[in-house]
């Protein structure tokens, strides 16, 4: 996709969350938490992006606190969640992706549920409604969830006799469990440790029961340069309000 040049250089920059469709993406993603009944984010950021928090600092806010933790190296999702423990301290928290926007309708649900909980969306439904391609939604982990509604594990493909393919879009509420889990987990081959194999390791080995809300709702995935004119113009006329 060809971008304007401050698209570019925010894309350039490592933060496809702060790419400007009118206004930063990252202050839809905010707004629908805060239509979501959410009031407190935590933005985890590198340490060379400071800007994000001199933005976050500067801009007129009525329904959210913002604050921001430093991830000190890219170590993946896992290390992320850990940088992020002083802010969520004893209390329940929600961790989702920057470079997602989520409907309000989905994140309501994640705030109302018990802990720990995961939202799974019907791969269905990303592509029919959201801007995730066919050929593309595979990469999305699909999740086993058993009879009773709980994760069992995440895996690449589902098996062919299901019906609905529920997908992981990394939008999930935890307790403090999961920071022992996130020091625990294995370095992944990548080099990360994943937030996914710390769900997978709590479960297996310390009892973690998490819930699956399975929504057929769309997300509007910014993983690519690719998926910025198609997000602008999902997210046009949504009003954002912090």
């Amino acid at each position: 996709a060809i971008l304007a040049p401050h698209q570019s250089a925010a894309a350039d920059s490592g933060l496809k969350a702060m790419i400007p469709i009118g206004r930063p993406f990252l202050d839809y993603v905010l707004s629908a938490l805060a239509d979501a009944g959410f009031t407190g984010v935590c933005i985890v950021i590198g340490p060379e992006h400071g800007s994000v928090r001199e933005y976050y600092n500067r801009i007129p806010r009525e329904r959210l606190s913002i604050e921001t933790a430093i991830q000190d190296k890219p170590l993946g999702t896992a290390d992320a969640v850990l940088a992020a423990e002083k802010f969520a301290g004893n209390d329940s928290f929600a961790v989702l992706n920057s470079d997602n926007y989520y409907p309000p309708a989905a994140l309501k649900k994640l705030r109302e549920a018990q802990p720990p909980t995961i939202v799974a969306f019907s791969r269905r439904a990303l592509i029919e409604f959201g801007n995730v391609r066919d050929d593309n939604v595979g990469r999305f982990g699909a999740l086993d969830i058993d009879r009773d509604g709980f994760l069992r594990r995440i895996v690449r493909e589902a098996t062919p006799d299901e019906e609905i393919v529920y997908a992981s879009m990394n939008c999930w509420t935890f307790t403090p469990d999961i920071f022992a889990a996130c020091r625990k987990v294995p370095i992944s081959p990548r080099g990360e440790l994943e937030l996914p194999k710390a769900v997978e390791l709590a479960i297996a080995e310390m009892g973690m029961r998490m819930r699956a809300i399975k929504v057929a709702e769309p997300v509007l995935d910014m993983s690519s340069r690719g998926d910025v004119a198609s997000v602008a113009d999902r997210l046009r006329n949504v009003e954002v309000s912090l």
